[in-house]
């Protein structure tokens, strides 16, 4: 007979790592289904310190990544790695998921919860299909943007936020021949405002060409995009969970529960609280307790 977890748990970033090691310390048996080739969500593509974790100064990124993943594993969660959930249906006592691998085989596997913890992407450029590339233009924050030699190049920074003027700070730092940022209106943080200046940065509309890689008709070396985020939950979509306008799931308070019961959102994908690791990891533990409060009263 198919094994029953207690919670099927979608994402291994910090929000979904929390959940399962709560679960798993707390005597329950979650399954920690992850995409990627390890765990620790977008944290893995951050090479810079995070110095805003209270407890953990001057660890990078990617430190805190490894870190979620040593804590998971000396918890005993049962893991599937480079493992897609590609789609979800209910079934008796509780849901059944699809698990697609990298070699495209497919496996089921059931659970009386299930926790939504995709997270999110990049959004790339509008008017263009999701995920579509193009040579030197780059999408997102993260290793491949440190990566690049700017040395002599010009660069197109496009966005409003703080990873657009942060970016275009650093871009500008690391021996570019020309920089500008293009932002149609900023909501970036002060901080970020006052240290960009106002040599090279154009507010207003603007248009850009990928493929010929220009903005408004000049050519650059490099466009770097950083449009925001945008939740990642499509296998879901069957399950006609309740979002906002954004698409981001929405969910109970003080359960992280969605408007389907025993299905709950955490971290990023539900835009919960300021996203953050640290934001990220408490909202586990939310939806961990409940989940846990939720089987003691069954079993009253």
């Amino acid at each position: 007979m198919q094994q029953m977890h207690d919670a099927v748990i979608v994402g291994g970033g910090p929000a979904g790592a929390s959940c399962a090691l709560w679960l798993a310390r707390l005597g329950l048996s979650p399954l920690l289904v992850e995409a990627g080739p390890r765990l620790g969500g977008l944290a893995n593509d951050n090479p810079f310190a995070d110095d805003w974790i209270a407890v953990l100064p001057g660890v990078t990124g990617q430190q805190v990544a490894a870190n979620i993943d040593t804590s998971v594993r000396a918890a005993g969660v049962p893991l599937r790695l480079e493992t897609r959930v590609t789609g979800v249906l209910p079934c008796k006592g509780g849901i059944q998921a699809t698990l697609t691998g990298l070699d495209g085989s497919q496996t089921q596997v059931r659970g009386r919860t299930l926790v939504i913890a995709s997270g999110v992407r990049a959004k790339g450029l509008p008017d263009h299909p999701p995920g579509a590339t193009w040579p030197g233009v780059l999408i997102g924050p993260g290793s491949p943007i440190v990566a690049q030699d700017y040395s002599g190049l010009s660069v197109a920074v496009l966005g409003g936020g703080d990873n657009a003027f942060e970016n275009y700070v650093y871009v500008r730092n690391r021996g570019a021949r020309a920089v500008h940022l293009y932002a149609r209106s900023v909501r970036a943080q002060q901080q970020w405002v006052t240290r960009a200046g106002r040599e090279g940065v154009r507010i207003g509309p603007y248009q850009v060409d990928p493929v010929r890689r220009s903005v408004d008709g000049q050519p650059y070396d490099l466009i770097l995009v950083f449009y925001g985020w945008e939740p990642q939950a499509a296998f879901a979509d069957g399950l006609r969970l309740a979002r906002d306008d954004r698409g981001y799931i929405r969910t109970d308070v003080a359960t992280a529960e969605t408007s389907v019961p025993d299905i709950y959102a955490v971290g990023e994908v539900a835009h919960r609280m300021h996203p953050c690791v640290v934001t990220s990891l408490a909202d586990g533990v939310v939806a961990a307790k409940a989940i846990q409060r939720r089987w003691e009263r069954a079993g009253e």
